[in-house]
């Protein structure tokens, strides 16, 4: 195939992802729409779903502006420590004069931030240079960045017939301590380097940016067991019934950073990853259809995702702990959620109440929020466990 760049780009896009998202900006609206993507209400919510995409083994891809990609860094850069499955790669279009936007940065810096190779395509082999960076995300376990200029994508382009590729990426080990994943990150670095050296020899790519290798304490790599510990909720606290409840019931679980994410680690064990504070709706809507959050996540930045879902009828149960605080920075508290998520028309249910919440989780109307009410002790403390190793 031969057209403009943005164009061929379009159809390598349909032609290696499964899902497609996008939030149009120069100079990749026209590609965006090309590529037959989905708008998106916002990045973050964008690349979360696409996460939660390749969580159930879809091929996602995210079409944004460099400004954009500021939006989305939180998830961009948790992908990297908690790994994904199949291959998500963002197509990010950067307008280095800053004829449309608001500056000219540069998306080559997230490489060392987010530890993640930014690929600049061979406009004579597009789609070479895309499947081989979905292949890429898969095997290293994160997501690649491509950069496309307003140049090349109103140059002409070229491409060849390319047959998908089978790798499948993981998620950290559940047993790993953050720093754990972080080292099990960094340890794929050589074969970063190793695999860019063999795509530039052979023409996928004219370049790629790639992250220097990780500074990071000089330490083995650390799991739950060698530690001795893990966190765990305070022994009070509201939430201990549903947590069964879950358990019991073999829910699937994406759980959002904060309390919620105390759920992961024993004696629950439940759900998968957070890719950051406020993202369990989004991925949630794209793989297990069921996210915990707390309060606090959905207006940091979850409420975003809960508008996305309803507004896409997307097939999810929110179930929000609303416990009116921060509970793990200091109770400091925040407003009454109630008061703006009436839309959604939540269920609403005491954190102790066991029929309503029986009736609560059967509940089949999708998408659907269920609020959780509960209230932490006072003097109470999330706590390190001992564990038998």
């Amino acid at each position: 195939m031969i057209g403009t760049g943005t164009e061929v780009l379009a159809e390598a896009i349909r032609v290696a992802a499964d899902r497609c998202y996008a939030v149009p900006g120069y100079p990749i609206t026209d590609l965006a729409r090309l590529a037959r993507a989905e708008l998106v209400i916002n990045e973050k919510v964008g690349l979360e779903k696409a996460l939660g995409d390749s969580l159930s083994s879809r091929r996602a891809c995210m079409i944004l502006k460099h400004i954009g990609l500021n939006a989305c860094a939180d998830p961009l850069i948790e992908a990297t420590t908690q790994g994904l499955k199949a291959g998500v790669v963002v197509i990010v279009g950067d307008d280095p004069t800053a004829v449309q936007s608001q500056n000219g940065q540069d998306s080559r810096h997230y490489r060392d931030l987010a530890g993640v190779p930014v690929i600049t395509l061979d406009m004579k082999a597009v789609s070479e240079g895309i499947e081989a960076a979905f292949r890429a995300s898969a095997s290293f376990s994160r997501i690649v960045l491509v950069r496309v200029t307003p140049d090349q994508l109103a140059g002409e382009a070229s491409t060849g017939t390319v047959c998908r590729g089978q790798e499948t990426g993981s998620l950290a080990p559940t047993d790993r301590t953050y720093f754990g994943r972080m080292v099990r990150a960094a340890e794929q670095h050589p074969q970063i380097v190793a695999w860019a050296d063999r795509c530039r020899t052979a023409g996928t790519f004219t370049d790629a940016a790639l992250p220097t290798a990780p500074m990071l304490p000089e330490r083995a790599v650390e799991t739950q067991q060698k530690r001795g510990s893990s966190t765990t909720f305070c022994s009070d606290c509201p939430f201990h019934l549903l947590f069964s409840m879950l358990l019991a019931g073999d829910r699937q679980v994406i759980c959002d950073t904060g309390c919620a994410l105390l759920a992961q680690n024993p004696p629950y064990s439940l759900g998968w990853g957070s890719y950051g504070l406020g993202s369990s709706i989004a991925v949630a809507s794209t793989s297990t259809g069921v996210a915990l959050t707390g309060d606090y996540a959905l207006f940091h930045s979850g409420i975003n995702a809960l508008i996305e879902a309803y507004e896409k009828r997307s097939p999810l149960l929110c179930i929000v702990l609303q416990n009116r605080c921060m509970g793990m920075t200091g109770r400091q508290q925040i407003p009454d959620l109630l008061k703006y998520i009436t839309w959604a028309d939540p269920i609403i249910i005491s954190a102790d109440d066991q029929t309503g919440l029986e009736d609560a989780l059967a509940e089949t109307r999708r998408p659907c929020t269920l609020v959780v009410q509960g209230a932490c002790i006072i003097g109470e403390t999330y706590v390190s466990r001992t564990m038998e190793c």
